[in-house]
């Protein structure tokens, strides 16, 4: 366990450093890190301190943020193919970005979008809880969840239908394909707070996770308060979930395969997932960054767009794999 965490770790470290150092931009590396550290007003400080940075940080949160979260959702529900959106958060949160883009608040006000789509996070995990009642099963919570993601798509989707500016229609899709393109520390300092106030709930899940693999009655006879640890699920999720999709847009994928590409490493255990796919989300988002800006740069390739050309096929290599295992 020491030596994977040691690792990912490493891996983590590297992508953060190579996604501060590699770019479009002509830079040597030593100038890269002399600019940032040292740099004085200037255009290669410039671009360190206010784009590179930012958007370092932003993946490094992000990846961490939404594999901690998939981990944390497969172990509640017990099912590999459970998804940090299935409780409706990044739908919502979508929708509250695609309402201050199409009511045109994104252009008058630098902050409308991503406080907008914070707030349609806010609104659908209160949906959420609401409907799933407190003491609600896992399957009424799902039921919430696909129910409100099911609704806030219908709605993002006629929006862009009856949208009669063909320019603000162009801006929503790009939006919603996810990027870390043109993020600055403003971004920075309203998706943390969130993403480590809901970290840190879902990193205090282990044990209850690891019990609910007995069941809930053999949970529930080991001392876990399973409503306590479905509100405390629930709105970590909906925490780190919903500032990530502020900030970035829609990112798919990674809270889904990343911890199916670790558990066997970790021994299945849901407790020790939690940790290995924060670092392995980190890793797969500052790794696919990086690709968006070497390869096709001038074309603003999407980081949501990577993430699922790499997740997809993977994940459907992982379904036969795991049918071939059981026949």
């Amino acid at each position: 366990m020491m030596r994977l965490a040691i690792l990912l770790g490493s891996l983590v470290l590297a992508l953060f450093m190579g996604t501060l150092l590699i770019g479009p931009a002509d830079i040597s590396p030593v100038q890269s890190l002399h600019a940032l550290i040292l740099g004085e007003d200037g255009p290669m400080t410039l671009v360190m301190r206010e784009i590179r940075l930012p958007r370092a940080i932003l993946g490094l949160l992000i990846g961490a943020s939404l594999g901690l979260a998939g981990a944390a959702m497969q172990g509640y529900l017990r099912n590999p193919l459970a998804d940090p959106g299935l409780i409706g958060v990044s739908g919502s949160a979508a929708l509250g970005a695609v309402l201050s883009i199409q009511t045109g608040l994104a252009a008058a006000i630098a902050l409308a979008l991503p406080m907008m789509a914070l707030g349609g996070a806010l609104i659908g995990v209160l949906l959420v809880l609401l409907l799933a009642g407190p003491r609600g099963s896992s399957l009424t919570l799902i039921l919430a969840g696909i129910a409100i993601s099911a609704f806030a798509g219908a709605l993002t989707s006629l929006v862009l239908n009856l949208s009669p500016n063909p320019y603000a229609a162009s801006e929503i899709v790009f939006w919603m394909m996810g990027s870390l393109a043109d993020r600055s520390m403003v971004h920075v300092w309203i998706a943390l707070p969130l993403i480590v106030a809901g970290g840190l709930l879902l990193a205090s899940l282990p044990r209850g996770l690891d019990a609910l693999t007995l069941g809930e009655d053999a949970a529930e006879a080991m001392g876990i308060n399973l409503t306590r640890l479905r509100l405390s699920l629930v709105i970590g999720t909906a925490a780190v979930v919903g500032a990530s999709t502020a900030v970035a847009g829609a990112i798919g994928f990674v809270g889904l395969v990343v911890p199916h590409l670790l558990r066997p490493l970790v021994g299945a255990r849901p407790g020790a997932l939690l940790w290995a796919s924060a670092l392995g989300g980190a890793a797969m988002i500052l790794a696919s960054d990086i690709f968006v800006r070497v390869v096709l740069p001038e074309r603003d390739l999407k980081l949501g767009v990577v993430t699922a050309l790499v997740g997809a096929p993977l994940f459907l290599h992982l379904i036969y794999r795991t049918r071939r295992d059981g026949v």
